[in-house]
């Protein structure tokens, strides 16, 4: 079964730290920021969700191509067809003790974003299609809306956002949705409605705690959510849709795609949210976590390969237990060293350094530093090849945050990618 879910894409990011203290000048409290955890939201959430089901899913939407839209790019972990946006939206919670203290929005494009002919042939190649609406406008491109009714659709709406095509295998918004689009706080009611007006198959109002109300044009069915204690609410809605357009896509029947997509909500919130979902660390840095060893990291472009990589390398890695390479990514390379560059493929850089005996694993990054994935993989000793001095490398202040340390190995001077492509030259 292939899944593509389509609709918006927002880079997510999570502030954390510890507050004990108060502002002088207001009654508003301090935040002694620890980590940043960036991550994929909004359709490229829900996109991430399905691929680690194990579903066949490609994601369609639309990335700018600044500083923040290559952010979101290195975070989505499954194939994807974009168009352009002049800016994709970046939400910011800043968090404490698994509280959110506040939430600053920036970006988003004032123009709708470019749906292309590539984006089209997607949705139709589709077994079913999750339209993923966060109001950004994409889902209001009238070609796009054409081919969204000659494949099945599951449409979770957003109230900024259009009406669901009409034929709509399920609908699902929550309480508040089908209250501003129905005009009616009675989830029974606001279903009725809505079924009607939208000319949909089905309607599931969730509501969270409460379940949910699933009217397929008989008696409603009211479908009840396990107890849960939930710390973070953020995702469940897309937890729900994506399960609900798999197990309708596999056959099931809509009122046993909306109780599984019920279930499991629940246990998503119960693993907390989408804190819970942090891309995992390489399976090799646990292990030497477990064993109380120490996780090493270097950083860099790692374009073209030479001896004086590989002797940097091997030094890191002497230094622990295992080490991970943070790599730049593709375009963030060509930020940093202009057209032309990289020579080689992220995918092929991978490849080659994966291969050697000194790296354990590769993480992709797409800024042009490497702080926040620092901040995510939060290793015990950061190196770096070169004439530095540790304590004047912005990454050193990073480290030391959670105890770790940084350390400079020698730099084999005349061996660099830029020497070796101007003797090629």
């Amino acid at each position: 079964m292939k899944l593509v879910v389509v609709g918006d894409a927002l880079l997510d990011v999570d502030v954390e730290g510890t507050v004990d203290r108060l502002c002088p000048d207001a009654p508003a409290p301090v935040l002694d920021v620890v980590a940043e955890h960036p991550r994929a939201g909004g359709a490229a959430l829900a996109a991430t969700m399905a691929a680690r089901d194990g579903v066949d899913v490609t994601l369609v939407s639309a990335l700018s191509d600044d500083s923040d839209g290559e952010r979101l790019r290195s975070l989505v972990g499954v194939p994807g067809v974009f168009g352009h946006v002049d800016s994709v939206p970046v939400k910011t919670r800043l968090r404490s003790a698994g509280t959110s203290l506040a939430r600053m929005d920036r970006g988003g494009s004032s123009t709708p974003p470019r749906v292309t002919d590539d984006m089209l042939d997607v949705v139709l190649s589709a077994d079913v299609v999750l339209a993923s609406d966060y109001g950004r406008g994409l889902l209001r491109d009238e070609r796009l809306r054409s081919v969204l009714t000659r494949v099945p659709v599951v449409w979770d709406p957003h109230p900024r956002g259009p009406a669901p095509v009409p034929g709509a295998r399920l609908v699902t918004p929550n309480l508040s949705e089908a209250t501003a689009f129905s005009g009616t706080s009675d989830p029974d009611e606001a279903a009725r409605t809505l079924l009607a007006n939208w000319q949909a198959r089905a309607v599931v109002v969730t509501m969270g705690g409460d379940g949910a109300v699933l009217h397929c044009g008989g008696t409603p069915i009211a479908v009840p959510a396990p107890a849960v204690a939930v710390a973070d609410p953020c995702g469940a809605g897309d937890r729900f849709a994506v399960t609900a357009a798999v197990r309708l896509a596999g056959g099931a029947a809509p009122d046993d795609a909306v109780a599984d997509a019920v279930a499991a909500a629940a246990e998503f919130l119960a693993r907390g949210g989408v804190s819970g979902m942090r891309a995992p660390l390489p399976s090799t840095v646990d292990e030497v976590r477990r064993r109380g060893g120490v996780v090493v990291a270097t950083g860099g472009c790692f374009d073209v390969l030479h001896t004086g990589h590989v002797r940097m390398l091997a030094a890191a890695r002497a230094l622990g237990d295992c080490l991970v390479v943070c790599l730049n990514s593709d375009q963030s390379v060509r930020r940093l060293k202009g057209e032309g560059r990289p020579v080689n493929r992220q995918e092929e850089r991978i490849e080659v350094l994966r291969a050697l005996e000194s790296v354990d694993d590769v993480i992709v990054f797409g800024e042009d530093t490497p702080e926040n994935v620092l901040g995510r993989l939060r290793p015990d000793v950061w190196v770096k090849g070169g004439d530095y001095t540790a304590e004047l490398l912005p990454e050193n202040a990073v480290v030391r945050r959670w105890g770790g340390r940084t350390v400079v190995v020698p730099y084999h001077r005349g061996r660099s990618t830029t020497e070796i492509l101007a003797r090629r030259g």
